[in-house]
């Protein structure tokens, strides 16, 4: 979903919208789970975070200032809270619902859990699923553009290595 799409919706759930809210939700929840999935790296967590952060989203929307980046907004409410989250539960349980995770994304994500740090998670995420551009990515984690660049290229290189090993 485009930046003016994205602004379009969150104008509209703002002026209480729900039809609005749905169709900001079905368009987002891909790129908003897989996320949390780098930081919560574990169904249950993930899809309780979801809740929360679509919630602030319907809650605090009307701080959202119209024109801006939409999708940086939502990114952003939804690091904040997995922050907050791992924060307070500063112990970390690892566990996974297997019957429920589906092939190709369980796979993937477990894949990328094993063979990639947290920062090449989360570059890999935001250029794949939300779309952002390498620059973009760069100011949001404040790092490098070269950093992130070299950094995307080695996490696909890698994540396509542990794919194949799995199929093996």
């Amino acid at each position: 979903m485009n930046g003016i799409e994205t602004d379009r919706l969150l104008r509209l759930v703002a002026k209480g919208d729900n039809d609005a809210f749905e169709q900001l939700y079905l368009k987002t929840k891909r790129g908003v789970y897989a996320f949390l999935y780098s930081y919560f790296k574990n169904q249950h967590d993930t899809e309780d975070a979801m809740q929360t952060v679509y919630l602030k989203i319907k809650t605090h929307v009307s701080s959202y200032k119209v024109g801006t980046n939409g999708r940086a907004w939502i990114f952003q409410i939804a690091k904040n809270h997995a922050l907050t989250e791992l924060k307070k539960n500063s112990r970390k349980e690892e566990y996974e619902d297997k019957s429920s995770v589906g092939f190709t994304q369980g796979e993937v994500f477990d894949a990328m859990q094993r063979a990639l740090s947290e920062e090449e998670q989360r570059i890999v995420i935001l250029h794949v699923l939300w779309g952002y551009k390498h620059r973009e990515i760069s100011k949001l984690i404040e790092s490098p553009i070269g950093t992130v660049v070299s950094k995307y290229k080695r996490a696909i290189d890698k994540l396509k290595k542990a794919l194949k090993e799995d199929n093996l």
